[in-house]
């Protein structure tokens, strides 16, 4: 839904800065295919190697592909096939733990319903694993999320039908993904519990974000483990708005100071809002709204860097069609930088991913229409 008159229209000017480029690389594409290259997923490994999945419909169905660079995003080596199933794999998430190691889940549809999927690599993405099935479940199993904690155990969530209405559920992987426990269940609620974020705050800390209807409409939920996985505390809603609130993404420091941003419809259409805690997610700051664009803003992706600043970045339809966006928080999401626009494209750029490195470079990857086709595109800033 689109907003007239000419206080929004001062407003948006102001606010939706159009940013100089020059601490910004140009735009680099990293596919050229047949078929739909989509939703990037994007981690930094030991020694700052860059490394990016999605999925891709070139052969038909869809399946998961990677690749990588080793100097810093300038050069990237080609395309590597992880999948080769009869169903379609989807929405793959990347993570990188303290040793080089690479791990990567889907999910996918081709025994006879959606699963959860795991493959993972120990030389940096050079050679991978075995593809490993990680949930068996009667229902349908969506939207994997995933996080590495210190002494890198895999952490793993997603949504599931198998109770009949959707459900959080958790993993936990062990010895470089080849060992995995039982799935828990995380919600037992009256309406949809679904898009879960994960996050560990150290090897014990655990923190997720999801979206529940039971309310009547999406609400922004946390819990907690203090224990690894093992035991978790009682949902705590984090909103209470007359739209919906979806998508959300948090990234935790070593202290526990959460940063959790997400969009919401409640001013009639969608921006970006955010809340943060400074003890572990036991209070929470108030509510606060992060943009006010002439437009629709979605797909909140945040990362921090060691000096806790965090970065966002989004994909909003202000000019028209959708392009990236970027702002930044130096004091744990309590204040945030004018809106910088990353592409000037002439069709859709959607769904980025962001990670940053040791050197505090800003690395982001996105889907873009384009060429006539959906492919992946990078960029880098400071």
């Amino acid at each position: 839904m689109k907003r007239t008159g000419s206080i929004i229209a001062v407003l948006g000017l102001f606010l939706f800065v159009q940013a100089a480029q020059a601490d910004w690389s140009a735009n680099k594409r990293l596919t050229w295919t047949s078929g739909a290259s989509e939703k990037p997923s994007i981690a930094i490994s030991t020694g700052g190697a860059l490394h990016v999945v999605w999925h891709d419909g070139t052969v038909g169905n869809y399946e998961i592909y990677y690749k990588r660079s080793l100097d810093n995003g300038v050069t990237w080596e080609g395309n590597q096939r992880l999948t080769w199933t009869t169903g379609d794999s989807l929405v793959p998430k990347i993570a990188a733990d303290s040793t080089g190691g690479i791990h990567v889940v889907w999910q996918d549809d081709t025994p006879i319903t959606n699963d959860i999927y795991y493959k993972g690599s120990t030389n940096g993405g050079t050679t991978w694993s075995a593809v490993k099935r990680i949930t068996m479940t009667s229902g349908e199993s969506y939207s994997p999320a995933i996080a590495i904690d210190p002494n890198d155990t895999i952490h793993v969530v997603w949504y599931d039908h198998t109770p009949g209405d959707p459900e959080i559920y958790y993993i936990e992987g062990e010895n470089n993904g080849s060992t995995w426990t039982a799935a828990r269940r995380l919600t037992w609620t009256s309406g949809y519990s679904r898009y879960p974020a994960i996050a560990a705050q150290s090897a014990k800390d655990l923190h997720i974000l999801w979206s529940n209807n039971a309310a009547g409409n999406e609400e922004i939920y946390h819990r907690k483990s203090g224990d690894g996985g093992d035991t978790w505390s009682a949902p705590k809603r984090l909103t209470y708005t007359s739209g919906g609130s979806f998508e959300s993404a948090l990234t935790v420091d070593s202290g526990g100071n959460i940063c959790a941003v997400w969009y919401d419809y409640t001013p009639g259409f969608s921006d970006l809002y955010s809340r943060r805690s400074t003890d572990g997610g036991t209070n929470w700051g108030p509510l606060k709204r992060i943009t006010y664009t002439g437009g629709s803003t979605y797909g909140p992706a945040l990362a921090r860097d060691s000096n806790q600043i965090i970065h966002l970045a989004f994909y909003d339809d202000t000019p028209g069609l959708y392009e990236i966006y970027y702002r930044k928080s130096l004091d744990g999401g309590a204040t945030w930088s004018a809106t910088q626009r990353l592409t000037w494209t002439s069709l859709w750029s959607e769904y980025p991913d962001i990670a940053v490195d040791s050197n505090y470079t800003v690395h982001i990857v996105w889907g873009d229409f384009t060429p006539g086709n959906y492919e992946i595109y990078y960029k880098k800033g400071s």
